[in-house]
């Protein structure tokens, strides 16, 4: 259920002052001020690429909420992360289905939809999942990052998310790949294999491929067309 609205007129009042406030804070600084503000009515919402932002939110809160979006699609690898992290960490795993499975959504608006129209199959197997995996809370947590692409070049640590009226908060977009890399080996952080693998960012298989060395990490998402999100963050 949806915050009333002065809850959340209150709450992106603050969102906007902790986005400039906590600029140069630490990540888990910021996760701290979600635990003060929000109390236990925020989430982790995960791609199963690493375990950072699990690991550094079940540092604040153990047993906080990890959303999982299962869009039917997901390598093997993906799967088997979600499983592990779900063992390895103090985390609740909060697995989300699509309305369609793939079998009901190929039937109804033909095969491969993928292919023909990316951005309307990640809606219906990322975006309306995500929406509704997010309801019951007053903010969300994401891992995205400032340098990963021009369309996240302007993230802040804290913000209001207008599109869902909620606090979102991005702990690590400040870090850098160096600065992953450093906390993953100091913690013994899980990883898609995938990464290993010369995948640089993982997504749905159909429309994620290898990047060659050099090559913006996100080049290999929806390779050969001009999407580069989808949609979950804009």
């Amino acid at each position: 259920m949806s915050a009333p609205t002065a809850l959340r007129a209150s709450l992106r009042e603050l969102a906007e002052r902790a986005g400039a406030e906590l600029e140069g804070a630490s990540a888990q600084d910021i996760l701290q001020w979600a635990q003060a503000t929000l109390g236990d009515s925020w989430c982790v919402a995960s791609s199963m690429a690493d375990g950072v932002m699990a690991h550094l939110a079940s540092q604040v809160r153990p047993g906080v909420d990890v959303v999982f979006l299962d869009t039917g699609y997901h390598f093997a690898e993906t799967m088997g992360m979600a499983d592990a992290m779900s063992v390895v960490l103090p985390i609740t795993l909060k697995t989300i289905l699509p309305l369609r499975t793939v079998a009901e959504q190929d039937a109804e608006h033909g095969k491969d939809l993928f292919a023909r129209n990316p951005d309307a199959c990640c809606a219906m197997r990322k975006v309306e999942p995500l929406e509704r995996g997010l309801a019951p809370y007053a903010g969300w947590v994401s891992g995205l990052r400032r340098d990963e692409a021009i369309t996240r070049a302007n993230t802040k640590v804290v913000e209001w998310d207008e599109k869902r009226q909620m606090v979102k908060l991005n702990p690590i977009a400040t870090w850098n790949q160096a600065a992953v890399d450093i906390y993953m080996s100091s913690n013994g952080i899980l990883e898609n294999p995938l990464l290993s693998d010369g995948y640089g960012s993982v997504g749905c298989f159909p429309c994620t491929a290898r990047v060659a060395e050099g090559e913006d990490a996100r080049a290999g998402r929806w390779a050969g067309t001009n999407k580069i999100e989808c949609g979950l963050h804009t």
